[in-house]
């Protein structure tokens, strides 16, 4: 084999390995692919919309949020980060007894995608664990940390019962921006989805990974601007995601 011909068949292979490792990147990290396994997006219902809250419990912001929802008697789901509900059970049987859907977000928040089988496991275990303890009531939902999966992830939920949730709208509300711009970005998604008629799947964080007290109030704001727009007198129709399981 001549010098061309093996440079070539290295270009070859090396392009072969990049598109390999991209398709893996999307499926891991893309939130609504389906290709390690069935993920939990939503309905074909574009007025209905779900709102998710993500690393909660989280002092004074999630009983404010709380008291926003009720005062437009919406029900959310709440992924809850089990380290948190050991330290502030109280703010997660607030949520439970507020009729909320609670699902888990591990104990720690890791990128469930790189850990080991048994690293996997421990996390959604713990997680479960802590939060049947504390609020008395079966956990069926999960979401994982920045929706990093792979098959093993998904396969080791489904064994302790827990159906995967992800999302299609994000308004990256983790960054330092305004309620505003927060609810302007949750708007923009909600629209595109209604025109390819989807519901809308919303992830707000009411919490943060880093530790207990994150300056979360601009999601709480930007809620009662996204409750405002979208009324039950418009035809929205607000859901927690186990509405959406077949």
């Amino acid at each position: 084999m001549n010098a061309p011909t093996i440079t070539t068949t290295a270009a070859a292979a090396l392009t072969t390995a990049g598109l390999l490792a991209a398709g893996c990147t999307y499926a891991a990290l893309s939130p609504q692919s389906q290709i390690f396994g069935k993920v939990l997006i939503a309905s074909h219902d574009p007025n209905e919309i779900a709102l998710t809250y993500d690393d909660g419990p989280n002092d004074i912001v999630t009983e404010r949020l709380l008291d926003v929802l009720a005062h437009h008697s919406v029900r959310a789901t709440f992924f809850l980060i089990g380290r948190y509900v050991r330290q502030r059970p109280q703010i997660a049987r607030a949520i439970a007894s507020a009729g909320h859907l609670i699902g888990n977000h591990t104990m720690t928040h890791p990128w469930l995608a790189w850990q080991s089988a048994a690293r996997i496991r421990q996390e959604l275990t713990g997680c479960n664990a802590i939060l049947e303890d504390t609020l008395g009531i079966p956990i069926r939902y999960f979401r994982a940390p920045h929706g990093a999966r792979r098959p093993a992830v998904l396969s080791i939920a489904r064994s302790l019962g827990l159906t995967p949730v992800q999302w299609n709208v994000i308004a990256n509300d983790w960054q330092p921006i305004g309620a505003q711009e927060i609810a302007a970005r949750t708007v923009r998604g909600i629209t595109q989805n209604q025109r390819r008629n989807s519901a809308s799947n919303i992830v707000l964080h009411d919490g943060g990974q880093k530790a207990l007290g994150q300056p979360r109030l601009p999601s709480v704001e930007a809620t009662e601007l996204i409750l405002q727009r979208y009324s039950p007198q418009n035809g929205t129709k607000f859901v927690t995601v186990d509405s959406w399981v077949q």
